[in-house]
């Protein structure tokens, strides 16, 4: 075993402790982009970082799975009025700058860097996770998938959030590292680890392309 993010004694105490074992590929693949839109890519924005690698690797990844005819499902958060400027939400009393994701604003809006289609399904949150209280997992389900590629901002955030409900709902999760992203290395770094050790793979972009062209077509 290799020294990890914190360590020799650290990896062995989770590999002692039983976890960190290679997750089951499925056979049908689905990319899920989470929240990399422009109040999450855009510095200029209170929730905003500098994610312009992240959005690239994550545009390469969805140019291979649309050669493999996999879906794609991005997710933004949104909020009406009465949500972003009341107080029914209790998430945006502790991160007040998100209540700059307003319906109809730019903020909300995905980054245009990416190769978005009309066919591609978007979900709408209120939420960390894609799956608290939207209809992601039926969406998934009705599409016969058995494995999840997740991708967005931010990996501490929402894609760690979404990487523990989509285990939860029955789907094996690979995380492309080079297609998640934060607003700082440590919580970054940190959420891979956690993903690694509990919950998904944290793969390689190359890994991810190659396990896209051998999965099943949406139409299959």
């Amino acid at each position: 075993m290799t020294d990890g993010l914190y360590g020799r004694g650290t990896d062995d105490t989770y590999a002692q402790a039983g976890f960190g074992a290679r997750v089951r590929r499925g056979e049908r693949p689905a990319i899920v982009v989470v929240d990399l839109t422009n109040g999450f890519t855009d510095p200029a924005y209170p929730t905003g970082a500098d994610l312009s690698e992240v959005v690239s690797a994550t545009a390469t990844l969805i140019g291979h799975g649309r050669a493999a005819r996999v879906p794609v499902v991005f997710t933004t958060i949104a909020y009406t009025p009465a949500e972003a400027d009341g107080d029914a939400i209790t998430w945006l009393h502790k991160a007040p700058g998100m209540r700059a994701m307003r319906e109809g604003s730019r903020a909300v809006e995905i980054d245009g860097r990416l190769p978005r289609r009309a066919e591609d399904i978007l979900v709408v949150k209120k939420g960390a996770s894609a799956f608290f209280g939207t209809n992601l997992a039926a969406i998934l389900t009705g599409l016969r998938r058995d494995t999840v590629l997740i991708c967005g901002a931010t990996t501490s955030g929402c894609v760690r959030a979404t990487v523990v409900d989509a285990v939860q709902h029955g789907f094996s999760v690979l995380v492309p590292r080079q297609c998640v992203g934060d607003r700082a290395p440590g919580p970054h770094e940190a959420a891979l680890f956690d993903i690694q050790a509990k919950y998904g793979d944290v793969i390689d972009l190359a890994e991810a392309a190659g396990h896209l062209a051998q999965g099943a077509p949406i139409d299959v």
